[in-house]
């Protein structure tokens, strides 16, 4: 397709047309100029493809293979499985005609409360960054686009649409925006999708800094910006500030005001011809891109369920209560075995091949009993369903309770309005213990959820939404035929109140005030030093690993030569197993206010029984640094950083502090509000300001002329105009002591 001389040759009414959506999920097609038409779908863990009912005049969702959300997939931290997973979404978008898959969804996990966290992958951005930019290399490489999303800053349901993100540009930087700058400077996605809300009083849609300035001048972004379904306000502006297609339209009200703007000067048709080129180079890249395919459902039926079997993480395993013998009498409990939770509410919700129960397999594995127990649909206690559940498990040997949260406690649209399981299903679990045999409960929950039970219990397995394979992944980790390898990729806390957002979420007069700023998850619970139910990156297995042999490649290096850390790990249990070892970098400098360490590598090591093998891990700048919003940049400041390798978030097996050198100081910022004790802080103006405050203190007398360290206590944070009340100098003096300052500093520079 010859984009630019396509251009030239629309009328603007033309061009205005092409710029939002027909229908629901098409572009607009103008077969006079030879351009077809495209087709979008939901995502991001299968395949929502609307079709229309032969013979009828309505739409459908197609029977399509459901993949575990990506509460689930993030467990695994096994970026090569994320990329398998994306090429084979890929291949079914191309046999169904599908051009861009509407994922994946890298939103931080901000509050437990998210009704929409199933979607989303991490509370920690590398993470996010990580498993998002695999995903979208594998379904990229089949030839078709995908929406990374929601940019920016949409972190909860409430007033989605409307409510604004009151965040500092650091905490955007850092928090908010690093899994969209991964993804795109590694992965290139075809699409950004723009979010519904504000931020800091701009619509997403509309917003030339997060759409021009951050992610096409900054991170070099050359694809499309499509809007989410229905975020668009002010059309006119949305294209000035780089939103390309409005999805899924406006039934041409927008057109016409899109000419109008264009006739009457208020929006240029340079921008209008760049959204239009975007457009069109979308549909010409799938096109390119198209081949024959075909889904064969019952084969990736089987891929969901093995990547099922990699996402689910042994929480708790006291007495090895896990896994389950064959000879065991066991007692099922709970509406989830026989009708798994798999999937969320909402846009990702998929019309599912074939859902697997754990109750269907349960025969194939030993000795069990079934019973309901409580509704898994409503929070009601059943007196006759738990009475016939307590007595099923009192001729059992082990209990297994299949519990969490009902579907309609999830969703896209609304959020969460507590932590907690249903009343009901707490009620028999604390029933169950009561019998004195080993009860073990598998969740099947998108986000945290409260464990009142959880010291009471002998195990806990969390499945979170695995897809509809859940049952089969289910089974063969309770029976040892899968050894568990997921780890957490998100905090689970005691209560509700525990977490930073609490105070603040979901927000007051239509703004939602970000005030935890960095300290967003396991950031702020390590720092605090608080106690969790379960901490960052946490997973057991029916084997053990031990770590030897940390090392780096240099002590002592700049911020641009980076650092290599490698560390051996061994299988020194009986069974072959998959550890997912974390390395942690905690700055020790003191130049700016940090979170205690943060998460900046993984590795997932598959090792047989005494078998070794090396993580390694190459650490560059950003591995370092934090953004200076003065500077308007990333900033590794020199000093000791010390760098953690461990099992979790609060498992660091081993550490080694490095140096930082090299990089330039920061200088202080000079005006006549700079405290002296920045000047004498500062390598830039130290020995400057002591000559000075020498100076004028000698005016008092010989003897008053040095400083010495109580002096320099005392005037630590004395601004400079205050110099003019302790000490005998004019403002006309402290004006000259600032322009000296500003040139000392720019000749060191």
């Amino acid at each position: 397709m010859e984009v630019d001389a396509i251009v030239k040759k629309m009328t603007l009414e033309e061009k205005a047309h092409i710029v939002e959506g027909v229908g629901f999920w098409w572009t607009q097609d103008f077969p006079e100029l030879s351009v077809p038409k495209i087709q979008v779908s939901d995502g991001p863990h299968g395949l929502r493809k609307m079709d229309i009912v032969p013979g009828k005049e309505e739409m459908s969702t197609i029977t399509a293979v459901c993949f575990p959300a990506a509460c689930a997939t993030a467990c695994s931290f096994d970026t090569e499985l994320m990329e398998e997973m994306g090429h084979d979404l890929g291949k079914e978008c191309q046999a169904e005609d599908v051009a861009v898959l509407l994922g994946p969804a890298v939103n931080i996990k901000r509050s437990p409360l998210c009704g929409r966290n199933f979607e989303y992958i991490s509370e920690d951005p590398y993470v996010a960054g990580k498993m998002s930019t695999a995903m979208i290399r594998g379904v990229q490489a089949e030839g078709i686009g995908t929406s990374i999303k929601h940019f920016a800053a949409n972190n909860q349901e409430y007033e989605r649409m409307y409510s604004s993100a009151e965040v500092d540009e650091r905490t955007l930087r850092e928090i908010y925006l690093p899994a969209f700058e991964m993804a795109i400077k590694e992965a290139q996605p075809w699409t950004v999708m723009c979010s519904y809300n504000k931020i800091n009083g701009v619509y997403s849609s509309e917003n030339p800094w997060l759409l021009k300035q951050v992610l096409r001048d900054e991170w070099g972004f050359d694809g499309l910006v499509m809007s989410d379904w229905g975020a668009v306000g002010d059309r006119v502006k949305g294209v000035a500030a780089g939103l390309d297609l409005e999805m899924p339209g406006s039934n041409g009200t927008n057109v016409k005001r899109i000419c109008k703007a264009v006739q009457d000067g208020t929006l240029s048709e340079e921008d209008l011809d760049t959204a239009v080129t975007n457009v069109l180079r979308l549909i010409d890249r799938f096109y390119a891109a198209k081949h024959e395919e075909t889904f064969v459902r019952e084969a990736d039926h089987a891929k969901a369920a093995d990547v099922a079997r990699e996402c689910i993480v042994l929480l708790k395993n006291d007495g090895k209560v896990l896994p389950l013998s064959g000879e065991e009498k066991v007692a099922l409990i709970g509406g989830f075995a026989e009708n798994p939770r798999y999937q969320g509410g909402g846009s990702s919700h998929i019309e599912s091949f074939r859902v697997v129960s754990a109750l269907s397999l349960a025969e194939r594995y030993g000795s069990f009993t079934y019973n309901r127990g409580f509704s898994d649909t409503k929070d009601e206690i059943e007196e006759e369903l738990q009475t016939e559940a307590l007595a099923a498990a009192g001729e059992a040997d082990k209990i297994v309770v299949f519990a969490g949260l009902p579907e309609s406690f999830e969703s896209e649209s609304y959020d969460r309005e507590h932590m907690q399981l249903p009343a009901c299903q707490n009620h028999l679990i604390e029933q169950l213990i009561k019998t004195g045999k080993p009860v073990v409960v598998v969740l099947h929950n998108g986000a945290p959820v409260e464990l009142p039970w959880a010291d009471s219990v002998a195990g806990i397995v969390e499945a979170y939404l695995g897809g509809e394979g859940v049952g089969e992944a289910v089974m063969d980790v309770l029976y040892g035929k899968v050894n568990p390898s997921g780890k957490l990729a998100e905090s689970f806390p005691i209560k509700l109140s525990d977490n930073p957002s609490y105070l603040n979420f979901p927000g007051a007069a239509h703004k939602i005030n970000y005030a935890e700023g960095l300290f967003v998850g396991y950031r702020y619970y390590d720092t605090k030093q608080m106690a969790v139910r379960f901490p960052f990156g946490y997973g057991l297995s029916y084997t053990e690993f031990r770590y030897s042999n940390l090392r780096v490649s240099r002590e002592s290096f700049t911020a641009e030569e980076g650092v290599t850390v490698s560390v051996d790990v061994t299988n020194i249990g009986d069974r072959a197993g998959k550890e997912i070892v974390q390395l942690y970098v905690a700055d020790r400098t003191g130049s700016t206010i940090r979170p205690v360490h943060e998460l900046k590598g993984f590795c997932k090591l598959a090792l047989e029984p005494g078998e070794t093998k090396t993580a390694q891990f190459v650490l560059d700048k950003r591995a370092f640094a934090w953004y200076d919003v003065e500077q308007g940049d990333w900033y590794a400041a020199n000093g000791a950083y010390t760098i953690e390798v461990g099992r979790s978030s609060r498992d660091i097996e081993y550490t080694v502090e490095v140096r930082i050198i090299g990089s330039k100081e920061k200088p202080p910022l000079i005006d006549m509000d700079v405290q002296l004790g920045e000047l004498l802080g500062s390598p830039y103006t130290r020995e400057f300001t002591l000559e000075l405050i020498k100076k004028y203190l000698s005016r008092f007398g010989p003897e008053n002329g040095e400083v010495d360290a109580m002096t320099e206590a005392v005037i630590r944070f004395m601004p400079i105009h205050s110099m003019r009340s302790f000490m005998p100098i004019t403002n006309e003096e402290i004006e000259e002591i600032c322009e000296a300052l500003k040139k000392h500093v720019e000749s060191q520079l």
